[in-house]
Formats: structure tokens, sequence, C-alpha cells
């Protein structure tokens, strides 16, 4: 989802309706996302799809916005995401914002299909329409 924040072309009205929302609301997420969001942009800038000016001002953009990392996300990783995981086929990645939704009892923000099932399955409301 964050990523969509930045790339023209991967951008729906469902991605900036969340990014809308975490502008006035803040988020919470799993302890992984800083490296996994800096994981997308490193490609990015491999690919030439962006530069490095670009990665490091979207950073900073990022880094302005009230986003928390969940102090329990490592807790839970052995065994209630590893759960998770298993149930619904997911990575442990996807598995842990699930994880993280389910526990805190928050709305999901996901593009992923197979996260949306599972969400869906667990009776996850979601964000911004998705």
């Amino acid at each position: 989802m964050t990523l969509a924040w930045y790339f023209e072309d991967e951008k729906t009205e469902e991605s900036t309706a969340v990014l809308h929302r975490v502008v006035e609301e803040g988020a919470v997420i799993p302890a992984h996302w800083r490296l996994e969001v800096l994981s997308g942009f490193q490609a990015a800038v491999r690919r030439g799809r962006i530069d490095r000016a670009y990665r490091d001002a979207s950073l900073a953009d990022l880094r302005s916005l009230a986003i928390a990392i969940d102090a329990g996300t490592n807790r839970a990783a052995w065994a209630a995401t590893r759960q998770l995981s298993d149930r619904f086929g997911l990575t442990a990645y996807d598995a842990a914002y699930l994880e993280l939704a389910l526990r805190r009892r928050l709305s999901l923000a996901t593009l992923d299909g197979d996260l949306i099932r599972a969400a869906r399955a667990e009776n996850l409301s979601l964000v911004g329409g998705v």
C-alpha cells in the first residue's frame, strides 16, 4: 500500500484514500514495515524507475507521518503470526499485518489479494474500500 502512494502507475483511489486517512489519523504498522518500504524503494532505484533523490524525499515524507511501530509484532512472530501464515498461505511479512490488525482490533489497509481474502475470513474491516 505504502509504495502505491509514490508510484503513479500503482496509485489507486483506495491507496489515495488510505494516505489521506494516515495523514489525518496516523497508523500502526508491524516492526518490519520500514525495511519492507526501503526494500521496495531500493528495487525501484536499481531498476531505474526512480532516482536516489526521489527515494530520499519519499522516505523523508513518510518520516513526517504519524506512523507508530507496533512493539508486539516480534513477540507474536513465532506463534500467532506463524499460525496465520500457515492457515492462509501468507508470507510471514503479510501475516504480521494481519496479526497486528487482529490483536489490536484495527482496520487493515492492503492491496494484496491473499491478504484481503484472509482479512475477510477473519471479519476484519478493510481501509480504503478495498
